[in-house]
Order: C-alpha cells, then structure tokens, then sequence
C-alpha cells in the first residue's frame, strides 16, 4: 500500500457549478504526483492534492495514488494522465524511473520492468476511477498546453529527468525519447542535466549544461521555438535565446484537457 495520503478533502473553491466537462488532470513525477480539478477552461476547482511518489511504484501502487488523489477532489467526469515515459495508445513501453525499487540511483528490477512493460495505463486508470481516461509522455501533455502552433516547436521538461516533446504546426509528432540519447562525454541527457546532476554540480554549473544542451537541440532539431519547462525549470537562469521560453509547470496539468482534442482512442471504464 502507499503512504497514508491527507485525511482532509481538499477544500472546493466557492463558484457556481462548473460547466461540463470536469478532467481529473494527473501529472505523475518521480518525486511527486499531482491532481487537479479542472473546468473545461482549465480553472482549478479545489486545491491541487499531491502525493510524494511512493517506491518501489508498480502499476497497481500507482493506481492505488490515483485512488487517494481523486477521493481529495471534486467529481470529475474524466481523467486525463501525463506518464514520464514512453506511451502509445494508452500502453505503457517505458518507465525508467519506475523500473528501480529506489528511485534513479538504484539498478533496475527485473520484475519492475516486466510489469511495466504493455500495462494498458489508461483501460486499468477508468476501470479504478470509473470514468474516460487519456494518458500521454509527461511532455508531449505540457506542449499541448504551451505550444503556438506556429512552425516546428520543442518542449523540454527538466525534472528528476529529462522529457522532450516535438510539434510541427501544432501537431504532436512522433514521441522522442532523448532523455536517454548520449548528449555529451558518453553522458545521456537524464545524467547530464537531470536532478541529480543538479544537486552534485550547484545550479551555476548546472545552468551551463543546460545552456549546452539548448544549444545541442537547436543543431539537432532547427526548432522555430523550444519551450523549457518542468519542476527544475525555475532554477534556470540566463538568456537562451529569443527563440527559448520558460514555461510554469501547471502547463503540466493544463495539457491534460487538450489531450482529448489528440487522435486516441478513447478508454472507458469496465462495468
């Protein structure tokens, strides 16, 4: 079972009754996963509940978080969820922070990784919470909340890792998973400029990397805009260029209403 989550509902915020229809947005995190309430404008409806991501984190935990997260929030009538990894179709393909019983330091488990590997995340989400559900890579949700539709556009979000996201005039592309490209000296992008990268080398040396691996996507990718968000993007500082722009991360929750406007088939609950 997962830790005990907060015992008092999370307090409903005084307006009339929302306008249909109501999304349950999950943002899943390696150290946090968050929930909000949302009005079909993307208004919060209640105080956003989050919960410290529990480890070892198997599909059925996972589901057990989502449990809590909605019993704190105001009824919903569907559920949209961004997944750090890859996802196609619902289906999980990947979950590098999820595959080691103690975080990203740990080695990988075998049996983690098996019973992430093809978990329908989005069929087992509405049977547990009874409604609709999308799921989407944590990135491609937040560029859907950001992105101009204007030319080829990139989000990147830095948090425990790294996530990345492409759009070409507003469509989302096929899904890149460049957190675990080598980006310079034989390192990835997750252990060049991931969290933990930011904890040994301070935020200055920090800020540098990230400066180099901007500059790394631009020669990669030519982006016409690139978008940086995630938790650790707060810590950036410095220009990047005009064609860079820092974006909040409730663009993380926000994505999840745009995720139904995406061509996937959609998961109804099992009666």
């Amino acid at each position: 079972m997962t830790g005990p989550a907060p015992r008092t509902r999370a307090r409903a915020r005084a307006s009339a009754a929302p306008a249909k229809p109501v999304t349950l947005a999950l943002d899943v995190g390696g150290t946090g996963i968050k929930g909000d309430a949302l009005d079909w404008k993307g208004k919060p409806l209640a105080d956003r509940v989050r919960v410290a991501t529990p480890y070892p984190l198997t599909p059925e935990k996972l589901l057990d978080v989502f449990r809590q997260i909605a019993s704190q929030l105001p009824a919903v009538d569907r559920v949209a969820v961004g997944f750090p990894g890859v996802v196609r179709n619902g289906k999980v393909l990947s979950a590098p922070h999820f595959v080691r019983p103690k975080g990203d330091d740990s080695p990988v488990d075998p049996d983690l990784e098996r019973s992430w590997l093809g978990f329908d995340l989005a069929t087992e989400t509405a049977r547990a919470l009874g409604h609709e559900t999308r799921v989407g890579n944590d990135a491609d949700v937040q560029g859907l909340a950001v992105v101009s539709g204007k030319g080829l556009e990139v989000v990147l979000t830095l948090g425990t890792g790294v996530g990345s996201a492409v759009f070409q005039s507003g469509v989302l592309g096929p899904h890149l998973e460049l957190a675990h490209h080598p980006l310079r000296k034989g390192q990835t992008y997750n252990e060049y400029v991931g969290d933990e990268a930011m904890r040994k080398l301070g935020k200055r040396r920090w800020n540098k990397r990230v400066a180099r691996m901007v500059d790394t996507v631009r020669q990669l990718l030519f982006f016409d805009h690139l978008y940086i968000g995630g938790g650790n993007s707060a810590h950036v500082k410095g220009s990047l260029g005009d064609d860079v722009t820092l974006v909040d991360n409730q663009a993380g929750i926000l994505g999840g209403i745009r995720l139904f406007d995406q061509p996937q088939g959609p998961s109804t609950p099992s009666r």
